[in-house]
């Protein structure tokens, strides 16, 4: 009991330092998985505790952006959860097409696999040319990867799978150019996007938005820093907006639950309504 009290009290330590220095707020991410990110980063960096952990990171900022890349999650898929994209396609399309122009967020971007794929929607739908997408993270090394929109080219199967089953209408190459071990994604989708640093746990909102997308994202915080994010996307939200979620996130026991109603189809989605 003592030793679980002094790592509480070491990673409190570490994460209100990284605060302070560098400005990152991992304080309110859930403690659980927190812990393990954390123990798995020791090891990395051939340490034994906690303690001496914070010490490199606030001495060494290379180990700051290592330390970064691991904590925060990136892992994402292209079409990832296909029946969330289908649903988008015959629930959300629709009601866009009423719109002059559409501004989308991805909160949470990570490496921008959602981003390209909400483009090649939206471009197969007729929509792309009067969208912009903004696309943030709080980690600038995926940001500079999404910005790229190259990806490995052995995933580019199991892509193809997620967007037949998306709802997608072309060959699924047609998106992108092989060359040697990747898949450089089309140009021409790049066109209407914005990649930006933000970091929800800090920092405000930027915008009045059509859709913000955030999914899987919402798992990692805790309830008071979950409540904070949902308090910044409905403020975000334009009258009748949609909000995004991940599979297993939910508006349940959120201060804006009675705000939204869930669009039919399960693909968490919610359309604002006060």
């Amino acid at each position: 009991m003592l030793r679980e009290q002094l790592e509480d009290i070491e990673i409190q330590l570490l994460l209100e330092g990284i605060h302070r220095y560098y400005g990152f707020d991992f304080r309110n991410y859930a403690l659980a998985s927190l812990k393990r990110r954390i123990w798995n980063i020791i090891r990395a960096e051939n340490l034994t505790s906690i303690s001496g952990l914070q010490e490199k990171v606030l001495h060494n900022p290379e180990c700051m952006e290592r330390f970064l890349c691991s904590l925060s999650v990136n892992v994402t898929t292209m079409f990832r959860d296909p029946n969330f994209f289908l649903t988008f396609r015959k629930k959300v399309v629709p009601l866009l097409r009423t719109y002059p122009f559409i501004r989308i967020w991805h909160a949470g971007c990570s490496t921008g696999e959602e981003v390209y794929s909400m483009a090649i929607l939206l471009q197969e739908e007729g929509l792309y040319h009067r969208c912009r997408l903004y696309a943030t993270d709080l980690n600038e090394m995926v940001l500079r990867q999404a910005k790229t929109g190259i990806y490995p080219l052995d995933l580019m199967q199991d892509y193809t799978q997620n967007y037949l089953q998306s709802g997608g209408r072309k060959s699924f190459s047609e998106y992108y150019t092989a060359a040697y071990d990747h898949a450089i994604f089309a140009s021409n989708l790049k066109e209407n996007m914005v990649f930006s640093q933000h970091n929800l746990a800090t920092d405000n909102s930027f915008n009045e938005f059509h859709i913000i997308l955030c999914r899987n994202v919402l798992i990692y915080f805790n309830q008071s820093l979950q409540n904070r994010v949902h308090n910044l996307f409905h403020e975000s939200l334009v009258s009748f907006g949609i909000l995004g979620l991940g599979r297993q996130e939910t508006l349940k026991f959120t201060p804006h639950e009675q705000d939204y109603e869930e669009l039919e189809g399960g693909g968490k989605l919610y359309r604002r309504i006060r």
